[in-house]
């Protein structure tokens, strides 16, 4: 489908690694697909002093080692290039966006594009409240001409008080409805079909309630360390870095009501409903629904792994975590009394997102001794990445004598639709911005939601020195004491492998 109107793109931060590698090779991929508007720019903003043909230049190298579309017709490529413009602005001088204006101007009148700008802040997020203040003083925020967005990365705010600060400043200068908070997050194909999955399908819709399952758990882990970006993680940790954002919108969506229809604000409105039903976690109890760790030195597969506190940049009495896991409960008619748990970390056995649901036993085991069982819940996993697909886990008899049962899968991989294009999440995001369509962005009320409830934790975090921060070796599933946390006989965390179907016979990590 078709951007219905011209537009120009506006990256701010287009020298920086970002541009390179996701945001400009994915409007390439949309250009190849012939989804852009008939008239379109970008127009690149940076301190860096480049030239349109310097940033030109550096863009086609982003292009063929990121895009995922063909790259081998040069006549295209050179097309599509010759589209990008670039403007040297220092974002924190409010005189250097006359340069801007007389610019987007020029790019208006050459190519068409009537005015509409998207600007994309892909910069620090120092920067997220001054370009605002900056763009309004020459009355580049006012849609008199053209309409205007901003899209905004991740972070939105370092806590509760820091995430309304930047709202307050951000609808200062835009309204609401202007402003795209982006979480790539939701722009994955998979992180999308939980929709379709859900409200599509009326085997499983009536059974989605506290009545049938018995608790859900969501994944995302990395086996990679903080690398080089020990700096920057000692001021963010996994709770913000992970959970706050990335895992909370994955609960919004899992636990939802059907929205009236599929559009932004019914569906957004529906998963701010689920943020303003989480029961909050006082302060006394979060070493009680909460657990904090930090990944320790280790040899895995041959490899020696640093612990935490020896990567560079990093304090070496760090209390950062890198592991965290809650255990949260939404105080409504649908899920009164059943558990979420969340978990993310980094240097666990393998890099894997999933949503996993569990049913509850059946009432009464005629099987005889079902204790080996691997069943007794059934399982429902929608596996984001890798090897994204949809698992169900059911018992079925084993052939012979008697009624022995065991488990088996069920399993859907898009790997198997081998016509099927996946888009990436920032040329899907990308589009829905260009389109208007703010339904995978998410809104300001939700965003403060989500920070209220996990800033009690947060702050417990760095001011009770009674609250403990476990190790665990690299290469493992975080703190045992995580184990501890679930709700239920013989019932642990799914230790979920990189291939989605063969756990339990090949396990790939």
């Amino acid at each position: 489908m078709k951007a219905n109107d011209n537009l120009t793109l506006t990256i701010f931060g287009a020298s920086g690694d970002l541009a390179y590698r996701k945001l400009v090779p994915s409007v390439y991929d949309l250009y190849m697909q012939s989804l852009l508007p008939d008239c379109f720019a970008i127009l690149g903003v940076g301190r860096t002093v480049y030239s349109d043909q310097d940033f030109r230049d550096k863009m086609i190298k982003g292009i063929k080692e990121f895009s995922l579309q063909p790259t081998d017709d040069e006549e295209k490529i050179n097309s599509f290039i010759n589209l990008l413009y670039y403007v040297p602005v220092d974002s924190k001088k409010t005189e250097d966006f006359a340069k801007l204006k007389d610019r987007l101007q020029e790019i208006s009148d050459k190519c068409h594009t009537e005015g509409n700008v998207i600007f994309y802040l892909s910069t620090p997020p120092s920067l997220y409240e001054i370009i605002p203040a900056n763009l309004s003083a020459h009355g580049l925020n006012k849609e008199d001409q053209g309409w205007r967005r901003l899209i905004v990365e991740k972070p939105f705010g370092y806590d509760y008080e820091t995430a309304q600060a930047l709202n307050s400043g951000l609808l200062k200068y835009f309204e609401e409805k202007q402003i795209y908070r982006i979480d790539h997050y939701l722009g994955k194909e998979t992180v999308q079909n939980m929709l379709v999955f859900r409200f599509s399908n009326g085997i499983f819709e009536p059974l989605w309630n506290r009545n049938y399952i018995h608790h859900i758990e969501i994944t995302a882990s990395e086996s990679i360390g903080v690398g080089e970006r020990g700096g920057y993680y000692e001021g963010s940790g996994a709770l913000r870095d992970m959970l706050q954002n990335h895992l909370m919108q994955l609960v919004g969506l899992a636990a939802m009501e059907p929205p009236t229809k599929i559009e932004a604000d019914s569906i957004r409105n529906e998963t701010l409903k689920v943020f303003e039903a989480l029961r909050p976690i006082g302060r006394d109890d979060v070493s009680k629904y909460a657990i904090r760790g930090q990944y320790g030195a280790a040899t895995v597969k041959g490899e020696s792994m640093k612990a935490y506190r020896e990567e560079t940049g990093v304090d070496p009495d760090s209390r950062t975590e890198t592991f965290a896991a809650i255990k949260l409960f939404i105080d409504n008619w649908r899920w009164s009394g059943v558990p979420f748990y969340i978990r993310s970390g980094k240097r666990l056995p393998t890099r894997v997102a999933e949503v996993v649901v569990y049913f509850k036993k059946t009432p009464l085991s005629l099987f005889g001794d079902e204790s080996e069982m691997t069943h007794e819940y059934n399982q429902l996993v929608l596996r984001i990445q890798p090897d994204e697909g949809v698992l169900l886990k059911f018992g079925l008899k084993v052939p012979g004598a008697g009624f022995k049962a065991e488990t088996v899968n069920m399993d859907f991989h898009y790997s198997g639709l081998s016509d099927a294009y996946l888009p990436s999440a920032y040329e899907r995001l990308l589009l829905d911005s260009m389109r208007g369509d703010a339904t995978l962005f998410t809104r300001g009320d939700a965003v403060l939601a989500a920070w209220k409830f996990v800033d009690p934790i947060l702050k417990a975090w760095k001011k009770d020195p009674n609250v403990p921060l476990y190790q665990y070796p690299s290469g493992t599933w975080g703190p045992e004491v995580a184990d501890k946390m679930i709700d239920g006989e013989d019932v642990t965390w799914r230790y979920p492998c990189r291939n989605l179907a063969d756990d339990g016979i090949f396990c790939e990590l």
